[in-house]
C-alpha cells in the first residue's frame, strides 16, 4: 500500500487457493481489539487509533485524509465508517482517511483479523495493512510491509493479499489474489486475516486460507521477525486503483472489528 502495487509478480512461494498449507495457529488467545462501540458520530478511539493527515504516502493517490467525522466515525451500531468523499479540500478533489495503530498497539506473531464491508467502485482502493514498527526510522521497504487486504474497486469480486520487504516491493511484492466464489465483496462483510510466526505468513479470507509465504522462498531480506503496526485506509486514485471514473461518491468501507490475537 506504501509504494505502487502492481502486483505482477506470482513467486513460487504462495499457496493457491483451496491447496493445502499449514495449519491454522492454535490455542490462540485475544490481547488487543476495537469493536469501535459508541455514540454515531464520533471518532475512533484515541487510545487505539492515530490519524495519518495529508496525501499522496507514495502511491500518487487522489484523496487528502482527514481527521474530520465526515471523513471516519462511529455509527453507532457497532462500525467503524471510513467515507470517501469528493470535495474541494487542501487542494485535493477528494477526501478520506487513514487510521493507524503507530506508537498505540504493536505486535509480532499470532493472528491479525478485521470483519470488513468494502466498497466497489473504479479507483477505489480500501486497504487493511501493517507496517513493522521501526517505520519510519527504517525507510520502506526494509522496514516491511504486510498487506492483508486490498481492493481495487474496479475487480469487485477479488482481493488481495502481499508482503514487501527489499528486494521484493511494489511491482514485485509477493502477492495472491483471491476471487470470491459467488457475488462481490460489498454484497456483506467478510472476515479478512493474517496468521505469521518467525517463518511463515498465511493470509485467509474468511475461513479460506489462500495464501502462504515461507522465508526460505522469499527473494530478499525476511524482514518480518519483528512487531508491526496496523493501518486501516480507504484511498482514491493511485497507481494499482487508477481514476475514479465518475461513480457517484461517498464510498463507505465499514469494519465492525479488529482483533489481535497471540
Amino acid at each position: 500500500m506504501i509504494r505502487f502495487s502492481l502486483f505482477l509478480t506470482l513467486l513460487t512461494s504462495s499457496l493457491g487457493c483451496g491447496s493445502t498449507g499449514p495449519a491454522p495457529l492454535q490455542n490462540l488467545q485475544l490481547v488487543w481489539e476495537d469493536s469501535f462501540d459508541g455514540p454515531a458520530g464520533t471518532l475512533p478511539s484515541s487510545a487505539n487509533w492515530n490519524f495519518d493527515l495529508g496525501t499522496d504516502w507514495g502511491n500518487a493517490q487522489l484523496e487528502y485524509d482527514t481527521d474530520r467525522s465526515t471523513n471516519v466515525s462511529l455509527d453507532g451500531n457497532g462500525h467503524l465508517v471510513i467515507t470517501a468523499r469528493q470535495e474541494s479540500y487542501q487542494g485535493r478533489n477528494y477526501t478520506s482517511a487513514r487510521i493507524t495503530t503507530n506508537n498505540k498497539f504493536e505486535t509480532d506473531f499470532g493472528r491479525v483479523e478485521a470483519r470488513i464491508k468494502i466498497p466497489t467502485a473504479r479507483g477505489i482502493w480500501p486497504a487493511f495493512w501493517m507496517l513493522g514498527a521501526d517505520f519510519p526510522e527504517t525507510a520502506w521497504p526494509r522496514a516491511g510491509e504486510i498487506d492483508i487486504l486490498e481492493n481495487f474497486g474496479r475487480e469487485p469480486n477479488a482481493v488481495q493479499s502481499a508482503i514487501h520487504g527489499p528486494g521484493y516491493s511494489g511491482g514485485n511484492s509477493v502477492y495472491r489474489k483471491y476471487t470470491l466464489p459467488n457475488g462481490i465483496f460489498s454484497d456483506d462483510f467478510h472476515l479478512f486475516a493474517v496468521e505469521w510466526t518467525a517463518d511463515v505468513i498465511n493470509f485467509f479470507v474468511d475461513q479460506t486460507l489462500y495464501h502462504t509465504i515461507r522465508k526460505q522462498n522469499v527473494p530478499g531480506e525476511w524482514v518480518f521477525s519483528k512487531k508491526f503496526f496496523i493501518l486501516l485506509n480507504l484511498a482514491v486514485g493511485g497507481g494499482p486503483a487508477g481514476p475514479p471514473d465518475g461513480t457517484t461518491f461517498p464510498q463507505v468501507m465499514q469494519v465492525d472489528y479488529v482483533r489481535v490475537y497471540r
